[in-house]
């Protein structure tokens, strides 16, 4: 049940981030502002990694939703496509963190938050792989 509670609770926060502030910095006058050289707010790194945070937001959304057919198919791939998903999402939040320190005015108005959510990704990366790939219990749910 927390793996499926967990996959849902990623969806809805997937769909916030998008029409929060994925899709909103795609408007003319946050692009214009962010990526625009003649901006005060240029860097240009922000049209990169708008773009990379509104795909992986996307991509990461469907994935989701397909690892969620899978689990109640009871597929065999489900195990592997967890191991996958929590990966991803860790490599993904170093990533985005990177690209950000990079640009002084994204360095400037973090708050600690980026940090603390590589630190869950590490840590539930830390449980759950280890699960998906030892558990009787999986193996017996999740084989042929």
């Amino acid at each position: 049940m927390l793996v499926q509670a967990g996959i849902y609770i990623t969806i809805i926060m997937l769909l916030i981030q998008l029409f929060q502030y994925a899709l909103p910095a795609f408007s003319a006058e946050t692009w214009d502002t962010l990526t625009s050289k003649r901006s005060d707010y240029y860097h240009p790194l922000w049209a990169p990694v708008i773009i990379y945070e509104a795909a992986f937001n996307i991509l990461f959304l469907l994935f989701s939703i397909y690892i969620l057919f899978n689990l109640y198919a009871k597929k065999m791939i489900f195990p592997k496509l967890m191991i996958i998903f929590y990966s991803a999402s860790l490599i993904s939040g170093i990533i985005d963190y990177a690209a950000l320190q990079q640009i002084p005015m994204a360095r400037d108005l973090q708050d600690g938050n980026a940090l603390r959510d590589i630190l869950k990704s590490v840590v539930t990366c830390a449980i759950w792989i280890p699960y998906f790939l030892k558990s009787d219990r999986v193996y017996n749910t999740f084989r042929k």
